[in-house]
């Protein structure tokens, strides 16, 4: 069924999220960067979709996801958001767009929402952030709080880290999940820590808790789409191995395009544009 073009299909929302985490209902997420693939998503039933900052990853070539800047996220979610009309579209706020001032990160978000079209902003947030996370929700817009794992702190954590792996550590990312609800966070995204951890951030809150490596308890999963695809040359192990199809079938069709044209079994008479027919005069 193609989603984009069922009239009984509609846009899905945060009241959808929300009532999600009453009923138990789990909640399939991708990360999504371009109009092309945000469309596949939306017509295979991937309601909620992520335009992380990970595009400096899988999209740019980077190390890291520090290098991309507002603006590039604002392109490529306002593609996501043409592509995908009836999603539930969450935008990154990348490094260097709300670290400086709270009316920096306020600023920020106020103008990615603009100009892409977002349902919600993602923040990588530590205790420093409630302060922007309550002001964001004063002024209406819709936060996603990022825990755990980010990615943005990478030089810091000394690498990519799994995070709440001892007690003390544990409860810190509670009480953070906490106070960042209280705060006005619409949901939280937890990355990278033990089933126990993540269950407990789930029964110490109400909000919807999507996560990434986070266990079977959160109400909804995201991976990085190159990663589930097999194309990114990485795959954290709680990235499920679906096989090596989209990837062998990408070379395969490169390959023979490769082949095609350097044998010259490409273009053919088939591809090609015939002259208008000359005009008859009198």
């Amino acid at each position: 069924m193609n989603l984009m073009s069922d009239p009984r299909v509609k846009r899905f929302s945060l009241t959808d999220l929300r009532s999600a985490r009453e009923s138990g209902a789990k909640i399939p997420v991708l990360t999504a960067y371009d109009f092309t693939t945000a469309k596949l998503m939306s017509q295979a039933g991937v309601r909620v979709l992520l335009v992380g900052d990970s595009a400096a990853n899988v999209i740019l070539g980077h190390e890291t996801t520090l290098p991309v800047s507002l603006d590039f996220m604002a392109e490529l979610t306002g593609a996501v958001r043409r592509g995908a009309a009836d999603a539930f579209v969450i935008a990154d706020l990348p490094f260097g767009s709300y670290g400086a001032s709270d009316e920096q990160g306020a600023l920020s978000a106020f103008r990615m929402v603009q100009l892409s079209g977002c349902d919600c902003v993602k923040i990588e947030t530590g205790a420093a952030s409630i302060p922007l996370v309550a002001r964001l929700a004063d002024a209406g817009v819709a936060v996603m709080a990022h825990i755990g794992l980010r990615p943005q702190s990478v030089a810091r954590l000394g690498g990519y880290k799994a995070q709440g792996r001892t007690a003390p550590e544990a409860d810190e990312i509670v009480v953070l999940a906490q106070k960042l609800e209280l705060a006005g966070a619409v949901a939280l995204l937890v990355e990278a820590v033990p089933d126990e951890v993540g269950a407990a951030v789930v029964n110490a809150t109400r909000v919807p808790v999507i996560g990434c490596g986070a266990g079977p308890a959160c109400c909804g999963y995201v991976v990085v789409t190159q990663d589930l695809l097999g194309i990114s040359g990485h795959s954290p192990r709680f990235v499920p191995d679906y096989g090596p199809g989209v990837k062998q079938a990408l070379l395969q069709a490169f390959g023979r395009w490769a082949q095609d044209v350097t044998t010259g079994h490409y273009p053919t008479a088939a591809h090609a544009y015939a002259m208008a027919e000359p005009k008859k005069t009198k």
